[in-house]
Protein backbone atom coordinates (compact mmCIF):
# COMPACT_ATOMS: atom_id res chain seq x y z
CA UNK A 1 0.00 0.00 0.00
CA UNK A 2 1.28 3.18 -1.13
CA UNK A 3 1.91 6.16 1.71
CA UNK A 4 0.21 9.56 0.71
CA UNK A 5 2.46 12.66 0.68
CA UNK A 6 0.82 14.92 3.12
CA UNK A 7 2.14 18.14 3.75
CA UNK A 8 1.18 19.55 6.65
CA UNK A 9 2.60 23.53 8.04
CA UNK A 10 3.17 24.47 11.74
CA UNK A 11 0.74 26.94 12.49
CA UNK A 12 3.49 27.48 15.06
CA UNK A 13 4.87 29.91 12.69
CA UNK A 14 1.96 31.53 11.41
CA UNK A 15 0.29 34.88 12.35
CA UNK A 16 -1.84 33.94 16.06
CA UNK A 17 -3.78 37.26 16.11
CA UNK A 18 -4.72 35.90 12.76
CA UNK A 19 -5.30 32.12 13.06
CA UNK A 20 -8.77 31.42 10.85
CA UNK A 21 -7.13 33.40 8.29
CA UNK A 22 -3.85 32.03 8.58
CA UNK A 23 -5.51 28.36 8.27
CA UNK A 24 -7.52 29.28 5.07
CA UNK A 25 -4.28 30.86 3.53
CA UNK A 26 -2.43 27.58 4.44
CA UNK A 27 -5.44 25.57 2.99
CA UNK A 28 -5.68 27.59 -0.35
CA UNK A 29 -2.07 27.05 -0.77
CA UNK A 30 -2.35 23.00 -0.84
CA UNK A 31 -1.97 22.27 2.62
CA UNK A 32 -3.20 18.21 3.26
CA UNK A 33 -3.01 19.14 7.22
CA UNK A 34 -2.29 21.46 9.93
CA UNK A 35 0.22 21.01 12.24
CA UNK A 36 -0.48 22.22 15.79
CA UNK A 37 1.60 22.17 18.48
CA UNK A 38 0.51 21.83 21.98
CA UNK A 39 3.46 22.87 24.79
CA UNK A 40 2.07 23.73 28.56
CA UNK A 41 5.66 24.30 29.92
CA UNK A 42 5.95 20.54 30.91
CA UNK A 43 8.40 18.01 29.14
CA UNK A 44 9.26 21.45 26.73
CA UNK A 45 10.30 24.54 27.72
CA UNK A 46 7.58 26.69 25.97
CA UNK A 47 3.88 27.82 26.25
CA UNK A 48 1.63 27.57 22.88
CA UNK A 49 -1.87 26.25 22.69
CA UNK A 50 -4.49 24.19 24.40
CA UNK A 51 -7.41 22.84 23.85
CA UNK A 52 -9.60 25.85 23.79
CA UNK A 53 -7.46 27.17 21.07
CA UNK A 54 -8.56 24.15 18.76
CA UNK A 55 -12.07 24.14 19.82
CA UNK A 56 -12.20 27.73 18.59
CA UNK A 57 -10.46 27.21 15.54
CA UNK A 58 -12.58 24.03 14.64
CA UNK A 59 -15.37 26.73 14.18
CA UNK A 60 -13.64 28.09 11.16
CA UNK A 61 -12.87 24.88 9.09
CA UNK A 62 -12.69 21.40 8.63
CA UNK A 63 -9.23 21.26 7.82
CA UNK A 64 -7.51 17.98 9.47
CA UNK A 65 -5.76 19.50 12.63
CA UNK A 66 -3.00 17.29 13.51
CA UNK A 67 -2.01 18.03 17.23
CA UNK A 68 1.27 17.03 18.95
CA UNK A 69 1.60 16.89 21.82
CA UNK A 70 5.15 18.28 23.88
CA UNK A 71 3.56 17.51 27.35
CA UNK A 72 4.20 15.13 30.14
CA UNK A 73 0.82 13.81 30.73
CA UNK A 74 -0.91 13.08 27.63
CA UNK A 75 -3.57 10.90 29.03
CA UNK A 76 -4.89 14.43 30.79
CA UNK A 77 -5.49 15.93 27.18
CA UNK A 78 -6.99 13.11 25.02
CA UNK A 79 -10.61 14.22 26.28
CA UNK A 80 -10.33 17.99 26.20
CA UNK A 81 -8.63 17.69 22.62
CA UNK A 82 -11.38 15.43 21.35
CA UNK A 83 -14.05 17.42 22.36
CA UNK A 84 -12.50 20.25 20.75
CA UNK A 85 -12.07 18.23 17.79
CA UNK A 86 -8.48 17.71 17.17
CA UNK A 87 -7.80 15.20 14.00
CA UNK A 88 -4.76 13.48 14.76
CA UNK A 89 -3.47 12.69 18.40
CA UNK A 90 0.15 12.28 18.59
CA UNK A 91 1.92 11.74 21.82
CA UNK A 92 5.56 11.49 23.04
CA UNK A 93 6.64 7.59 23.80
CA UNK A 94 9.09 9.05 26.20
CA UNK A 95 6.42 10.09 28.45
CA UNK A 96 4.24 7.32 27.62
CA UNK A 97 6.21 4.36 28.75
CA UNK A 98 3.55 2.68 31.40
CA UNK A 99 0.52 3.25 29.47
CA UNK A 100 0.86 3.77 25.83
CA UNK A 101 -2.02 0.77 25.32
CA UNK A 102 -4.60 2.49 27.68
CA UNK A 103 -3.42 6.54 26.09
CA UNK A 104 -4.30 4.76 22.23
CA UNK A 105 -7.73 3.36 23.21
CA UNK A 106 -8.56 6.27 24.96
CA UNK A 107 -7.84 8.66 21.71
CA UNK A 108 -9.44 6.27 18.93
CA UNK A 109 -12.74 6.06 21.31
CA UNK A 110 -13.19 9.68 20.64
CA UNK A 111 -12.60 9.59 17.17
CA UNK A 112 -8.63 10.82 16.55
CA UNK A 113 -5.98 9.09 14.90
CA UNK A 114 -2.93 7.95 17.18
CA UNK A 115 0.28 8.67 16.42
CA UNK A 116 3.69 8.67 18.75
CA UNK A 117 6.60 10.38 18.79
CA UNK A 118 10.16 10.51 19.77
CA UNK A 119 13.13 12.63 20.27
CA UNK A 120 16.13 12.51 18.34
CA UNK A 121 17.83 11.07 21.87
CA UNK A 122 15.67 7.94 21.72
CA UNK A 123 16.18 4.90 20.11
CA UNK A 124 14.08 3.80 17.07
CA UNK A 125 13.37 0.68 18.72
CA UNK A 126 11.20 2.38 21.28
CA UNK A 127 8.44 3.14 19.05
CA UNK A 128 7.53 -0.64 17.45
CA UNK A 129 5.79 -2.26 20.21
CA UNK A 130 3.24 0.50 19.54
CA UNK A 131 3.22 -0.07 16.00
CA UNK A 132 2.81 -3.75 16.12
CA UNK A 133 0.28 -3.35 18.95
CA UNK A 134 -3.24 -5.11 18.85
CA UNK A 135 -4.69 -1.83 18.80
CA UNK A 136 -1.05 0.48 17.20
CA UNK A 137 -0.71 3.73 16.64
CA UNK A 138 -0.75 5.07 13.09
CA UNK A 139 1.57 7.69 12.43
CA UNK A 140 5.50 7.56 13.89
CA UNK A 141 6.75 11.24 14.32
CA UNK A 142 10.52 11.44 13.89
CA UNK A 143 11.63 14.79 15.40
CA UNK A 144 14.24 15.91 13.12
CA UNK A 145 15.10 18.98 15.88
CA UNK A 146 14.75 18.99 19.78
CA UNK A 147 11.02 19.56 20.54
CA UNK A 148 10.19 22.74 22.11
CA UNK A 149 10.84 25.90 19.57
CA UNK A 150 10.25 26.48 15.70
CA UNK A 151 13.18 27.33 13.83
CA UNK A 152 15.98 25.08 14.66
CA UNK A 153 18.15 22.99 12.31
CA UNK A 154 17.38 20.32 10.97
CA UNK A 155 19.60 17.09 12.21
CA UNK A 156 20.27 14.82 8.69
CA UNK A 157 21.46 12.19 11.02
CA UNK A 158 17.66 11.32 12.42
CA UNK A 159 16.97 10.35 8.70
CA UNK A 160 18.74 6.91 9.25
CA UNK A 161 15.49 6.41 11.98
CA UNK A 162 13.07 7.23 9.28
CA UNK A 163 14.95 4.81 6.72
CA UNK A 164 14.34 1.83 9.85
CA UNK A 165 10.89 2.51 9.91
CA UNK A 166 10.37 2.97 5.76
CA UNK A 167 11.87 -0.23 5.63
CA UNK A 168 10.05 -1.88 8.68
CA UNK A 169 6.40 -0.30 8.02
CA UNK A 170 6.12 0.24 4.02
CA UNK A 171 2.61 1.25 4.69
CA UNK A 172 3.08 3.29 7.86
CA UNK A 173 2.64 7.01 7.67
CA UNK A 174 6.03 9.04 9.03
CA UNK A 175 6.18 12.36 9.62
CA UNK A 176 9.08 14.48 10.78
CA UNK A 177 8.87 17.87 12.07
CA UNK A 178 12.08 20.34 12.59
CA UNK A 179 14.03 22.34 9.55
CA UNK A 180 11.95 21.03 6.69
CA UNK A 181 12.41 22.89 3.68
CA UNK A 182 13.40 23.64 0.03
CA UNK A 183 17.04 22.65 1.10
CA UNK A 184 15.97 19.60 3.45
CA UNK A 185 13.43 17.88 1.92
CA UNK A 186 15.33 15.70 -0.66
CA UNK A 187 16.67 14.17 2.52
CA UNK A 188 13.31 13.45 4.31
CA UNK A 189 11.58 12.16 1.24
CA UNK A 190 14.91 9.74 -0.25
CA UNK A 191 14.80 8.04 3.86
CA UNK A 192 10.92 7.85 3.62
CA UNK A 193 8.89 10.12 5.48
CA UNK A 194 5.85 11.36 3.77
CA UNK A 195 3.99 13.38 6.11
CA UNK A 196 6.12 16.87 6.12
CA UNK A 197 5.74 19.44 8.90
CA UNK A 198 7.18 22.96 7.46
CA UNK A 199 6.85 25.74 9.50
CA UNK A 200 9.31 28.70 8.70
CA UNK A 201 10.15 28.01 5.58
CA UNK A 202 6.19 28.09 4.71
CA UNK A 203 5.15 31.06 6.59
CA UNK A 204 8.31 33.01 5.92
CA UNK A 205 8.19 32.37 2.01
CA UNK A 206 6.74 34.82 -0.37
CA UNK A 207 4.64 32.33 -1.88
CA UNK A 208 3.81 29.83 0.40
CA UNK A 209 2.17 27.44 -2.41
CA UNK A 210 5.32 27.15 -4.05
CA UNK A 211 6.87 25.55 -1.22
CA UNK A 212 3.97 23.38 -0.43
CA UNK A 213 3.89 22.07 -4.00
CA UNK A 214 8.00 21.79 -3.35
CA UNK A 215 7.80 19.73 -0.70
CA UNK A 216 4.43 17.33 -2.12
CA UNK A 217 6.42 17.15 -5.56
CA UNK A 218 9.39 15.74 -3.26
CA UNK A 219 7.78 13.43 -1.36
CA UNK A 220 6.02 12.27 -4.51
CA UNK A 221 9.72 11.52 -6.76
CA UNK A 222 11.40 9.68 -3.58
CA UNK A 223 8.29 7.43 -3.60
CA UNK A 224 8.36 6.48 -7.56
CA UNK A 225 11.55 5.43 -6.85
CA UNK A 226 11.04 2.84 -4.53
Amino acid sequence: MEVKAKIAPSMLSSDFANLASETQRMLNSGADWLHMDIMVLHFVPNLTIGAPVIESLRKHTTAYLDCHLMVTNPIDYVEPLGKAGASGFTFHVETSKDNWQELIQRIKSLGMRPGVALKPGTPIGDVYPLVEAEAPVEMVLVMTVEPGFGGQKFMPEMMDKVRILRKKYPSLDIEVDGGLGPSTIEMAASAGANCIVAGSSVFGAPEPAEVISLLRNSVQKAQQKC
